[in-house]
């Protein structure tokens, strides 16, 4: 989730690492939060591996700042991500959300149909938080009234993005 964070930013401008990091944390902070000593390892990887480069820019008050620009390959790699997410990306809330974040750099619209149908077979899938055995429970079910809560809180989030699904979907296709 980080390196795909870090190559979708970049896919859109260069950016200096303090400023990456603060674009991370808006999207994944509170989640997430993004630690420098988990940043800048996660920079360095993309970088050895030639999807990133970093250039030294003088600082206006302070040190100099690093400046970090995607490469060609980058981009690629970007794309290739996006196109065959890993079915945590698709299944993973928090994961989902920085894969669709950056989903318009596909510049394919099969391609980046295709992801949104995932994720749509995936909602589409008979799920709860709590179980009886093996059967799913839903909010109508349960006395406890948090409990209760959380699904009738996941059925509305699932309804929306649903409805917001099928709605991408159609304009996709059409």
């Amino acid at each position: 989730m980080l390196e795909l964070a870090i190559l979708g930013f970049l896919y859109d401008a260069p950016l200096h690492g303090y400023e990456l990091r603060k674009r991370i944390a808006a999207l994944t902070g509170h989640v997430k939060p993004i630690a420098e000593s988990t940043l800048y390892p996660a920079i360095k990887r993309l970088e050895k591996a030639g999807l990133l480069e970093r250039a030294t820019e003088p600082g206006s008050v302070a040190a100099p700042r690093h400046v970090l620009t995607l490469t060609e390959d980058g981009r690629r790699d970007l794309r290739r991500r996006l196109a065959e997410p890993v079915q945590r990306d698709i299944t993973d809330e928090n994961r989902w959300f920085t894969l669709l974040a950056f989903l318009r750099h596909l510049d394919d619209t099969a391609a980046q149909a295709a992801v949104l149908r995932r994720r749509l077979a995936f909602l589409e899938e008979p799920a709860s938080f709590f179980y009886e055995g093996d059967r799913p429970l839903r909010a109508e079910e349960l006395d406890d009234p948090f409990r209760r809560g959380i699904l009738t809180i996941a059925r509305a989030t699932s309804q929306a993005e649903l409805t917001w699904l099928r709605a991408t979907l159609a304009s996709l296709d059409g």
